[in-house]
């Protein structure tokens, strides 16, 4: 009797196995489909962590913290771009400023030329030329005001030359030994602006 139930038992284990062999892939993929749809389902009933007044005022915290450093950064990168643009605007307008004057000044210069040129002639002993006491008073009016706006002629005869400051038109021989390399004369005098030169005295030099 014993015999026969173990033969029984092993007969029932042998087809449970052929049934699962033989099982319909179709049939497979529904069983795996229905188990997929129980663990979503499972994963909805799951029931939503709650978090408690503290929890959530301490959330409500690290944002507004959060909120306030990006506005703060913000803040400052707008400050410095404006800090920056007010810089640049004051330095562009004193650059305007300085090359309207320097303009003005060169401008000016020519003039100057005549009346240096004038009084040289009137000063020579043997010119018939004179510089009227009105011409006078306008030159030294024009060369106080000028000054005054920072121009300043260069003071070049019996200078050594430079080439920084002076322009060579030629070389002579020197009068004398120790005038060697030195301006001989100023054919056409040179200005400085607030220490920038606006123009090169044109110069002989002696050799």
């Amino acid at each position: 009797m014993s015999k026969n139930k173990k033969k029984v038992k092993k007969q029932m284990q042998d087809e449970n196995i052929n049934a699962e062999a033989n099982v319909d892939p179709q049939e497979e993929d529904v069983m795996v489909a229905e188990n997929d749809q129980e663990s979503v389902e499972n994963q909805e009933n799951t029931p939503e962590v709650k978090l408690t007044s503290e929890e959530k005022l301490h959330q409500e915290m690290a944002e507004i913290q959060q909120q306030h450093a990006e506005l703060k950064d913000k803040y400052m990168r707008l400050l410095a771009d404006f800090d920056n643009y007010k810089k640049r605007t004051i330095k562009e307008k004193i650059d305007f400023m300085r090359t309207a004057a320097e303009d003005t000044m060169s401008a000016l210069l020519p003039v100057l030329d005549d009346f240096d040129r004038a009084k040289k002639i009137a000063d020579d002993e043997n010119s018939t030329e004179q510089f009227s006491e009105g011409v006078s008073l306008v030159y030294n009016k024009i060369h106080s005001v000028l000054k005054q706006r920072g121009l300043e002629p260069m003071e070049t005869n019996g200078e050594a030359f430079d080439a920084e400051f002076h322009e060579a038109l030629t070389e002579i021989p020197a009068p004398s030994e120790d005038m060697k390399g030195k301006i001989i004369d100023t054919i056409e005098r040179g200005y400085i602006l607030k220490d920038k030169i606006i123009r090169h005295a044109k110069v002989v030099v002696g050799k």
